[in-house]
């Protein structure tokens, strides 16, 4: 299986290199493009280089390299996440009008009609935002920000990142074990209530 890996420049690389991390562990091939601005952003986040970002894919792209394999729609893979995903990433996406490795991928996994999850990494967002996502959306794309899951009651900051990559991977029907997955009591301890004919709550 392969999927390809985009991390642009917006804030929480940490995102696509714990990915990185979970699709080498899991022996799912990954291709990554690491946007120039995406390195800016992992100098200033991170302790790691950029070459030690591109040591955890198994095929790493330089980002102007638009003759690599991922820019046809001939080499195939399972689709692609880019985490996290810029605004002016996915203003490119959306239109077609890519510039970049990372852009063009994304835009060929569209037409094969191939999975691509977008975390989009920015807020408050704006009306032109939203329908850029639209767009996208109907497009095929999935949008998928970083929403962080509280009722796990995560411990720290790895923690919450860990879930919400394994939420990504679940779009592909990948089980990294990393997402918390949410259960209903047993039977014999679920509180069972019904609503009366005039509405109001029963046992």
């Amino acid at each position: 299986m392969r999927l390809i890996v985009g991390i642009s420049g917006a804030s929480g690389v940490a995102y696509g290199v714990r990915l990185l991390r979970a699709l080498d562990a899991l022996g799912v091939e990954s291709h990554l493009v690491l946007t120039r601005a995406g390195e800016m952003t992992l100098a200033y986040e991170t302790d790691l280089s950029p070459q030690q970002v591109r040591a955890l894919a198994h095929v790493s792209y330089p980002p102007g390299d638009v003759g690599a394999p991922i820019a046809s729609g001939s080499f195939r893979t399972a689709g692609m996440i880019v985490a996290p995903c810029s605004i002016r990433s996915m203003s490119e996406i959306a239109t077609g009008a890519t510039s970049t490795l990372l852009t063009r991928a994304a835009d060929v996994c569209l037409k094969e009609r191939r999975r691509l999850v977008l975390m989009v990494r920015e807020t408050p967002l704006h009306l032109g935002h939203l329908r850029t996502m639209t767009q996208l959306a109907e497009l095929g794309a999935i949008i998928a920000p970083a929403m962080p899951a509280l009722y796990p009651k995560p411990q720290s900051m790895d923690e919450v990142i860990d879930h919400t990559v394994g939420r990504l991977l679940d779009l592909f029907d990948i089980d990294a074990g990393l997402a918390h997955r949410w259960r209903e009591a047993p039977d014999q301890h679920a509180e069972i209530r019904r609503l009366s004919p005039r509405g109001t709550a029963e046992s």
